[in-house]
């Protein structure tokens, strides 16, 4: 039989919300010990619910305020992890990642959404994963956000669901449609709150080479300056459980340094095997291999030093590729640092993590220097 068992003992106050929100969800609960008389004096009430319902209940119980709509701001800074959703399959896949890392950070997660204003639409044609019809007038763009913002409550609820069987780890999320072009609302937003992190799926590399225009992933990576994850659509959703092997690519400067620092601060419990990768320059690659690899040595070995020093949980090797060898590699993560850049040099020469997202399926982080 699957008997029923105390879940919680609270005063008659306490215990009623949680029966609510049981119940709101498909527990079946009893309360017992209670004076039917004066049920706000009964001491010691007893939550009750099926063993069955136990794994749930306790899901529900432990993330209340997921659950019950009671999330509120505090007067204290919130550390937050910002996930741009479009809501297609790829952005299940981004936020389940994201979860994760909110999770391990106890960050908050906000979901973020954008609708470009009836005023700008016939001005821009994006690409990459967000596509939108031109709207007519403003009542077509008032309609738009309302299917917006439809459209993210259902990707809320799809996210509840997987909260309570254990599918996504528990974190605090909420939900934001703007108005605006969505690499502009983005990097807006995260100037505007600081997340820690953001995190975006992506196309597979083959789609976004098709694209003419580019990719906001690109547009957002290129100017944000906080840590960006990509997360390709066919990623493995794991990865962050069996994290293993990672290439830095890196010139072997200063800046290098501090991103590392960066990384291991990510992933400070993980055993990780970092590939320091130089990519050779056009002069270079006309020259054999043996003097491109003379020339990587002589640039990264001090950094290779440094790095076995202070950071003995890695393990550190040093080598040099071409981009075009990015998607062969046998690894987990591609880490890039990304040094600020004016918008002439954005345009006319596409940064190094903008190139390696063009022509790699592998999840990556960029970490601004």
């Amino acid at each position: 039989m699957d008997r029923f068992i105390t879940l919680a003992i609270h005063t008659y106050p306490k215990a009623l919300p949680i029966k609510t929100l049981l119940e709101s969800e498909g527990v079946e609960v009893e309360l017992h010990n209670v004076d039917l008389n004066d049920p706000k004096t009964a001491p010691g009430v007893r939550i009750r619910i099926r063993e069955s319902d136990l794994p749930l209940a306790l899901r529900l119980v432990e993330n209340r305020e997921i659950f019950d709509g009671s999330i509120e701001q505090t007067g204290k800074r919130e550390r937050l992890l910002l996930l741009p959703v479009d809501f297609a399959d790829h952005s299940e896949k981004a936020a389940k990642m994201a979860f994760q890392i909110a999770h391990e950070l106890g960050a908050d997660v906000i979901l973020l959404h954008s609708i470009i204003p009836v005023e700008t639409a016939n001005t821009f044609q994006l690409s990459d994963t967000y596509k939108y019809e031109i709207p007519a007038d403003i009542e077509a763009t008032s309609q738009e956000l309302s299917d917006a913002r439809s459209m993210m409550k259902r990707f809320c609820d799809t996210l509840k669901e997987k909260i309570k069987s254990g599918e996504i780890p528990a974190a605090r999320f909420r939900s934001e449609v703007l108005e605006g072009v969505p690499e502009e609302v983005i990097v807006q937003y995260s100037r505007d709150h600081s997340p820690a992190m953001i995190v975006m799926g992506t196309r597979g590399a083959d789609k976004k080479q098709s694209e003419l225009i580019g990719s906001v992933t690109a547009e957002v990576l290129d100017s944000c300056r906080v840590p960006v994850f990509s997360v390709p659509e066919d990623a493995d959703s794991d990865l962050l459980s069996r994290l293993r092997k990672i290439d830095f690519f890196c010139n072997g400067d200063q800046q290098d340094i501090l991103a590392i620092d960066s990384l291991h601060r990510m992933f400070p419990a993980t055993r990780l095997i970092v590939r320091l990768i130089r990519v050779p320059s056009r002069r270079e690659r006309k020259e054999p291999a043996d003097e491109q690899t003379a020339e990587t040595d002589l640039l990264l070995e001090p950094l290779l030093r440094y790095c076995r020093e202070h950071y003995p949980n890695i393990v550190f090797s040093a080598t040099t590729i071409n981009l075009a060898e990015c998607n062969e590699a046998d690894v987990d993560l591609i880490c890039v640092p990304n040094k600020k850049r004016n918008l002439f040099a954005r345009v006319f020469n596409p940064s190094l993590a903008h190139k390696i997202l063009f022509r790699a399926d592998i999840p990556m982080i960029v970490i601004p220097v």
